[in-house]
């Protein structure tokens, strides 16, 4: 598969764009605000199309780009998320506040709702462009967070649970760093040291180099 990130939305959020082997079908992890103005151009000019959305937590940055995704490919499309998170995208305006302060201008047009049509469960697999991939329900940050796993390719992105050297804040409604911390010991650190690390945000990592090294979680 063929793995492309791109940064999108005010917080430079990762979108991470994989297709398939055939380069034909596709598939993407989060998408932040401006996601369709950025991909829809991408699919057309290369004959892709978009099989599903994966969204690993439900903040604004994102999933605050899945309606416009929607909109401009198939509104059936399906998004996997978690049920913990179902409020954050069908309505999502119960959180608006947080990002209206922070980024001033924001309207309640800025925050569509969608439909969780895919709900995942921890420890679910699934086939998606031809790989078996794994959901690991990885709390803490976010309510609802997951991780997913292709186990072939030994990538795992992880939203906004574990980044190079960092971790996601635990300072939002319904953040916990104990159960952030009990996420990351238990569901990722276990894996294989080589499994390459995609956040929600800045550089890739590895399994191997956080569990040795992350200053936040110690195994």
């Amino acid at each position: 598969m063929l793995l492309q990130t791109i940064s999108a939305g005010p917080f430079g959020t990762n979108l991470y764009l994989i297709t398939d082997d055939s380069r034909t079908h596709c598939a993407i992890v989060d998408a932040p605000p401006g996601a369709a103005e950025l991909l829809l151009p991408y699919l057309k000019k290369n004959g892709l199309t978009l099989d599903a959305i994966l969204i690993t937590h439900g903040h604004w940055d994102h999933n605050g780009g899945v309606a416009g995704v929607l909109a401009g490919t198939n509104p059936e499309l399906p998004v996997f998320a978690h049920e913990d998170g179902r409020d954050f995208h069908e309505k999502p305006e119960k959180f608006s506040p947080w990002y209206q302060a922070a980024i001033p201008g924001l309207s309640a047009a800025d925050f569509p709702a969608f439909k969780l049509s895919r709900p995942t469960t921890d420890g679910e697999t699934f086939t998606l462009l031809g790989k078996t991939w794994q959901a690991l329900f990885v709390p803490g940050h976010c309510p609802g967070s997951l991780a997913f796993y292709c186990p072939e390719e030994k990538w795992l992105f992880t939203g906004d649970a574990l980044f190079a050297g960092s971790i996601g804040r635990t300072d939002l409604p319904g953040g916990s760093f104990p159960v952030l911390e009990k996420s990351i010991c238990e569901k990722i650190f276990p894996l294989p040291g080589d499994v390459r690390v995609f956040p929600g945000h800045g550089p890739a990592t590895t399994v191997g180099e956080e569990r040795e090294s992350n200053p936040y979680v110690r195994a």
